[in-house]
């Protein structure tokens, strides 16, 4: 065998090598990598698991620890539903979500516009006093929004559990984001076919970030169809509870209906879950927009 054939089996080998080499260490990164999501995603899936099975449940089987019930009923659904101050909880949480999400749609998406879009002088510095509230404890918020509540007679109505929510400070941020993204020659374009300023936010510019607005529907409508704190503490009638704060009064300290808990909790999640699945499109459509961007 000569030196030169010698010399290129050796590169061959070390080639062959090299090839192979690093596949177990890409094989063991990427089976860590299937374990972990396996694993955050069991952890997501139990609460969710538990709540269900729960629901199906006797009371005697609340506190076992199978997540299988032993007999299977919907006696809890019935109950629930048969229970005429839960439908009335329903309605109210639908009405407050959905006037609170409409309302921050069509404010913040004009706030964020008219920073993104306008120069005047302070525009930064109430870019960042917006942006300050999100550092401010929701905690420290509700005494402040009590008193103001009770000095304008908001008490135990439907404004007084959805004026704190009306405008987020997160959503003019997040629009103003988005709003950037929108070239400024078509807002001149439209300007020179003799829209006028509001026609051109709400013809031109809006329909540009359909993505923006659609995320923060959710957030929004998530955000009002959970809120416990604030509805509980400006509501004492019961007829104006909200889902959350009504499926508390299912239990008191002497006894805690869980069942029924879950069940309710379990009922409630179905609007959630259909906002999510009408805009949900439009979500996957703005984080491919981001990373086009980027």
């Amino acid at each position: 065998m000569s030196a030169s054939d010698d010399l290129t089996i050796r590169a061959s080998s070390e080639t062959l090598l090299r090839a192979q080499g690093p596949a177990p260490r890409r094989d063991w990164a990427q089976l860590i990598r299937w374990t972990l999501l396996f694993v955050g995603g069991v952890l997501m899936v139990m609460p969710i698991a538990y709540m269900l099975s729960t629901s199906l449940k006797w009371p005697f089987e609340v506190y076992e620890l199978s997540l299988i019930p032993e007999e299977p009923h919907l006696q809890n659904y019935a109950r629930v539903l048969e229970d005429g101050r839960f439908f009335g909880w329903f309605i109210n949480s639908l009405i407050i979500a959905t006037i609170t999400t409409i309302s921050n749609l069509f404010f913040d998406a004009l706030v964020g516009y008219t920073l993104c879009k306008f120069t005047f002088r302070g525009r930064y510095i109430v870019f960042i006093a917006i942006l300050s509230t999100l550092m401010i404890p929701t905690e420290m918020l509700v005494i402040p929004w009590y008193l103001m509540s009770q000095s304008l007679g908001w008490l135990d109505t439907y404004w007084g559990i959805m004026f704190p929510g009306l405008m987020t400070a997160f959503g003019v941020f997040l629009m103003k984001q988005f709003f950037e993204t929108v070239p400024d020659d078509f807002l001149e374009a439209a300007r020179i076919d003799g829209l006028n300023e509001f026609q051109i936010w709400w013809q031109v510019a809006l329909p540009m970030v359909k993505p923006a607005l659609a995320a923060l529907a959710i957030f929004v409508f998530l955000g009002n169809w959970t809120a416990f704190l604030w509805p509980l503490i400006v509501t004492t009638d019961t007829s104006l509870y909200t889902l959350p704060v009504g499926l508390s009064s299912f239990g008191d300290e002497a006894d805690v209906q869980w069942e029924l808990i879950m069940t309710g909790a379990a009922i409630s999640t179905i609007p959630t879950l259909v906002f999510f699945l009408i805009f949900q499109r439009f979500i996957i459509r703005g984080v491919v927009m981001a990373g086009l961007k980027g």
